[in-house]
């Protein structure tokens, strides 16, 4: 009874792993669960002030499928102002959440048997929404510093390739794509007119004084190829609000939003209403919330035992370790049971001698996990 397709499809690793940890919690175990990727802060109160004066005032009907006109129209402006980047409204779709984004945007863009490449590591979703979308996933290697490996990905272009996926910052490294990284992926891109998916949700959540660059600024012929994907959840702490968008050319939009208009109709109303306020307000409503993710990363570089080898993160919420080279979900398995930290397999981002652990938790558990890893380091292996 159920498709071929969807019997392939597996479950979402960091899911699984949060239920189990979970599990564990309702039983009375101390487990530190460090597979979630969302923010442990509160959504701004601003914010859900402006979503209840909504509420009071009735902003309770469907709204366009699109979105509502003022919030594209202030994310249209924050693309110019923050990344240099003109879209008109008619360009951006809002839609629930950047991930349904980027759901409506493989099935918008793929025919059966496209193929589409994906830089390892990669976030765990994008294989899975590929292959429902009847395309193919291609992995491209990483290079020295956890970033695209130029040469394989020339060689892995073919006449059925559709489109790169881009994520800068990166989750599960923590790895920012520089200026003349991102050149030389766009003239790659360019010269062969392949689009490029660039997953630009943690933007704002980045480290040591770097600047996010988005490849849809590199030229005007990089933008015509670049759909951009964003929102609101990380940036914002918003992600039970469910508010993701894309900027694109026309017909990519409005493919985009013919797919939502058919199957989800608009985001909810008062979610958008939300989404407005907080990307009208800006870095000043989470300045200090991504000061205390820079906090909680230096902790864990300074202290964590020499024995754990990682990218050090630039930007979103992640460390991506690889303990003496050990298969990633015996790794995670082994540190679940023993030292009740819940991690994320390596193995579903492409790489599988790392595990994700995410600091999106409090500095008293990224203190207990310190000593927990390092207790580890020190009693040698896992058994």
């Amino acid at each position: 009874m159920i498709a071929d397709r969807i019997k392939k499809l597996k479950s979402s690793a960091t899911m699984q792993i949060n239920r189990k940890s979970k599990e564990m919690q309702a039983k009375g175990i101390e487990v530190i669960n460090l597979s979630v990727g969302e923010p442990d802060f509160d959504t701004p109160e601003p914010i859900k002030q402006y979503a209840i004066k909504a509420i009071k005032e009735g902003f309770n009907k469907y709204t366009d499928e699109q979105g509502i006109f003022e919030l594209r129209k202030e994310i249209a402006r924050k693309l110019q102002e923050d990344n240099g980047l003109s879209y008109d409204p008619s360009q951006i779709v809002v839609s629930n959440g950047a991930k349904h984004s980027l759901f409506n945007l493989f099935l918008a863009i793929t025919e059966p048997g496209d193929e589409i490449i994906i830089p390892a590591p990669y976030w765990v979703s994008y294989p899975a929404m590929v292959n429902i979308a009847g395309g193919i996933p291609v992995f491209c290697r990483w290079n020295n510093n956890f970033k695209i490996d130029i040469d394989h990905l020339k060689s892995l272009i073919t006449k059925k390739t559709k489109a790169v996926v881009l994520n800068s910052p990166s989750n599960p490294t923590g790895i920012v794509y520089e200026k003349r990284e991102l050149e030389e992926i766009s003239e790659v891109l360019i010269d062969r007119g392949i689009l490029c998916i660039s997953d630009e949700v943690y933007e704002k959540i980045i480290y040591e004084n770097k600047k996010h660059i988005s490849i849809a600024s590199i030229t005007p012929e990089m933008k015509k190829l670049t759909i951009v994907v964003n929102g609101v959840s990380k940036s914002f702490s918003m992600t039970g609000w469910r508010i993701g968008y894309i900027a694109a050319e026309d017909e990519i939009a409005r493919a985009v939003s013919k797919i939502q208009g058919q199957t989800t109709s608009a985001p909810c109303s008062i979610s958008q209403k939300a989404a407005y306020y907080a990307i009208k307000q800006g870095d000043v409503l989470s300045s200090a919330m991504i000061q205390e993710f820079r906090n909680r990363r230096d902790f864990l570089i300074e202290n964590l035992s020499k024995e754990f080898f990682y990218p050090i993160p630039m930007g979103a919420f992640y460390l991506f370790l690889n303990y003496r080279d050990m298969d990633s979900v015996l790794l995670a398995d082994r540190l679940l049971k023993k030292k009740f930290l819940a991690t994320v397999p390596g193995q579903d981002f492409g790489a599988d001698r790392f595990i994700r652990i995410s600091y999106a938790t409090s500095m008293e558990n990224i203190q207990k996990t310190v000593e927990r890893l390092n207790e580890v380091a020190q009693e040698g292996e896992l058994i």
